[in-house]
């Protein structure tokens, strides 16, 4: 029996869990919110986590557990942390600045408020460790390229692992025989191929900018767009960054973050919500078809996360024209309701089309616990 606590800082926040394993029973869980904002009674990160410390009680820890989003080139696995792994945490926030630096704040002051527990690293960029060379590799200058560490790296990688095995559970089947097309789409989306629990492509790429429609993100863009906006509106490169991570997606294209609100604009009339959603809907076929080509064919299509676990109309229509691959949904279990690990496809389809709950906090306490396992 392990205690793992699981840390996912934001640069303002601390959601934290604490499991234990293997049953995998929440023993605690929470979020404090406000971190430094004048008036919140929370200085900082570390502060933050010596109140946790002190709501857990006499509860004990064995091992905890960070998420990390980028591990660039470095980490292609979890790494127990020490001052010389902190480092290269903080060394690789040049390529996500949105999202090591705060990682890093957790992590020191967890560190300083647990100071007798081992902590790990699990990054979210590791899973795709194995994408071949002509997946990670960009079209530009090879020595520019090293030089800068511009390279696909991928993304939701925890999610990607354990959803790619409960989805072997769900089929009855080893991992290692099956090729899967996973989506994870949620605020933040993205596309995997996994070919026997191994990812051979995926659509977010040197940063989480890449591939799929998001929230307020854009995906794929051709990169002439920003030099052309430079050039002809006169925006800097702080604002096309702005454009590309926060006032595009979903929000650019329709007005609304949130694809619940896109979908309820959509049912009353709206031109724009409505064509928003045939955006997204072709970029979900793209990826799919791309892949199950890369992948030579195809025995699962999953759907994770958010949005993938919850709109079934979204679920429909990315399926929808895609028979000639053996993709086809049922609309009854589709429109089911029901939680948990489901099939959605006919049991006689040539392709399995699942539904899957996503649970990355879990899959960092596995990862973690095995560090004192």
């Amino acid at each position: 029996m392990t205690h793992v606590f699981v840390v996912n800082t934001g640069s303002s926040s601390i959601k934290y869990r604490l499991l234990e394993l293997p049953s995998g029973e929440v023993l605690a869980s929470g979020m404090i919110e406000r971190i430094g904002v004048p008036g919140s009674g929370v200085a900082d990160h570390s502060e933050a986590l010596r109140r946790i410390r002190e709501e857990l009680g006499d509860v004990p820890v064995d091992v905890i557990g960070h998420r990390v989003v980028h591990g660039g080139a470095v980490f292609d696995g979890p790494a127990l942390i020490d001052d010389e792994v902190e480092a290269a945490i903080e060394r690789l926030a040049v390529l996500a600045p949105l999202h090591n630096p705060p990682a890093l704040l957790g992590i020191r002051g967890a560190r300083s408020a647990f100071p007798d527990v081992p902590h790990v690293a699990v990054f979210d960029t590791a899973f795709h460790a194995t994408l071949p060379v002509e997946a990670r590799e960009y079209a530009i200058d090879r020595e520019l390229a090293a030089r800068a560490g511009v390279r696909r790296y991928g993304f939701h990688g925890t999610s990607y692992q354990i959803v790619s095995r409960q989805a072997a559970a769900l089929l009855d089947r080893p991992l290692d025989e099956l090729r899967m097309v996973i989506l994870h789409l949620g605020n933040g989306a993205s596309a995997a191929a996994v070919s026997g629990g191994r990812s051979i492509d995926t659509s977010m790429g040197m940063t989480p900018l890449q591939g799929l429609v998001m929230g307020t993100r854009s995906g794929d863009i051709d990169p002439a767009v920003l030099v052309h906006l430079a050039r002809t509106e006169g925006l800097t490169i702080d604002e096309l960054d702005a454009m590309l991570n926060r006032e595009s997606g979903l929000l650019g294209l329709s007005g609304h973050a949130d694809m619940r609100d896109v979908h309820a604009a959509a049912d009353a009339g709206d031109e724009a919500a409505r064509t928003t959603l045939d955006i997204v809907v072709h970029r979900l076929r793209h990826y799919i078809g791309a892949y199950a080509a890369q992948l030579g064919g195809l025995d699962a299509l999953v759907f994770t996360a958010g949005v993938g676990e919850n709109d079934a109309d979204l679920r429909r229509r990315a399926v929808d024209r895609l028979g000639f691959l053996g993709l086809y949904v049922d609309d009854a279990l589709n429109e089911a309701g029901a939680r948990g690990a489901r099939r959605i496809s006919p049991d006689d389809a040539p392709v399995a089309v699942l539904v899957v709950p996503t649970d990355e906090e879990r899959e960092i306490a596995e990862q973690s616990a095995a560090f004192v396992d």
